[in-house]
């Protein structure tokens, strides 16, 4: 049998890699579940995409290869979303990169920046992709705790010195997967900053960036001056716009940073399809007219999540952004144990927090994939499980 690489084996195991057999045969046996465990909504997509789509895929012209250059029209939809909703000014055609899903844009950016040995700082917990494309690549992973106390930022000031020197890649992301918190605009600068000052690639997925509540604008690092220099933003299309299976996204940066992924993607990929590229500029023409009310289904589905936990009598807040509820755990309960005991027993999913790295340990995440009477129903089968006193009212 030929082995693996060393490489893989380093890799820590793909978060709850067994779920989707279990959620299959529960199902089977007639179980109803809830799931609640990927941040993959039950919505709709725009239906100015869904048209693009229908209309340019029967062109021949459209199942071509794309290439990194891909769909002009694209481009510059981007370029008008970037200044329309950030006031930033970009290049389209050399200050974007059209992306197969941001997912594939961030894993493969160590590719671009990292010689072996090479330290990307990231966030824990934090998205899986950060740490695979790191460690694939022949680089060295260094997890930083993002706790409450420190209103899940890294704590930039507290890195060891030996680590920055050795830095390359700084993940971030907000507002943030999985815990909801927010930047404010000080620390932003302070991240800018410490990548100017450390020579270090300031990677900002800002994926949820127009999942917003109560009057909150999440920003763009490029508001931030000096961000130029050091950093790539990634956009997507999957929790704004509902089309997680479409695979589209999209990095803004310097023109030398843009060139060095896209360089990376010449030998991995043959761009976007030209289909999907014009879905996505229909759906991002739409957007002022389409999003408001998407966004304004989420709230709803947070405020009802919210308002059966509290009942519960768990403490957590309202989340400004994101799809997402980071909830504490009793002290003392693991929490992949708990997420499976309330799968197999209560038929509901969710991420146990230790799926997103050791520092979620204590926590669990609700994603707000279903409509209010079903979260509803999955807070109370969760409250059999987390306070079974307090379930039973």
């Amino acid at each position: 049998m030929p082995r693996i690489s060393e490489r893989l084996r380093s890799l820590p195991p793909y978060p709850l890699q067994d779920v989707p057999a279990i959620k299959r045969d529960l199902r089977a046996r007639g179980v109803d579940v809830i799931d609640l465990g990927a941040g993959d909504a039950d919505l709709a997509p725009p239906p100015a995409a869904v048209e693009a789509l229908g209309s340019t895929c029967r062109d021949p012209l459209n199942s071509r290869y794309a290439h990194q250059l891909g769909l002009g029209e694209f481009r510059e939809e981007i370029a008008r979303f970037m200044q329309r909703r950030f006031g930033v000014e970009v290049d389209p055609y050399r200050e974007v990169l059209p992306l197969i899903g941001s997912k594939e844009g961030i894993f493969h950016l160590p590719l671009a920046f990292l010689n072996p040995g090479d330290v990307t700082l990231v966030p824990d917990p934090g998205y899986q992709a950060y740490t695979g494309g790191t460690i694939l690549a022949g680089g060295v992973a260094h997890a930083v705790p993002i706790r409450p106390e420190s209103d899940f930022l890294i704590p930039l000031g507290e890195l060891p010195d030996e680590v920055v020197r050795r830095a390359r890649i700084l993940y971030l992301n907000y507002p943030n997967n999985p815990t909801s918190a927010l930047a404010p605009r000080e620390y932003l600068e302070e991240a800018v900053e410490f990548c100017r000052r450390n020579d270090v690639v300031l990677a900002y997925d800002n994926a949820y960036s127009e999942l917003a509540f109560d009057g909150y604008v999440p920003p763009s690092i490029f508001e931030i001056e000096g961000a130029r220099d050091v950093a790539l933003e990634f956009h997507s299309l999957s929790k704004t716009f509902n089309m997680t299976g479409w695979r589209v996204g999209w990095a803004v940066g310097a023109p030398e940073l843009i060139a060095a992924l896209q360089k990376v993607k010449s030998f991995s990929d043959t761009g976007l399809p030209f289909f999907i590229q014009h879905a996505a500029a229909a759906a991002l023409r739409s957007q002022e007219e389409w999003l408001p009310g998407n966004v304004e289904t989420f709230r709803r589905r947070r405020d009802a999540a919210v308002e059966e936990l509290r009942a519960l009598g768990v403490e957590i807040e309202a989340p400004h952004a994101t799809m997402y509820l980071w909830v504490p755990l009793p002290e003392g309960t693991a929490s992949e144990p708990f997420a499976r005991r309330l799968l197999l027993e209560e038929g509901v999913a969710v991420m146990p927090g230790v799926a997103m790295g050791p520092g979620g340990e204590g926590f669990f995440r609700i994603a707000l994939t279903v409509p209010e009477e079903r979260l509803r129903e999955a807070v109370t089968r969760i409250g059999r499980v987390l306070h079974p006193a307090a379930a039973v009212r």
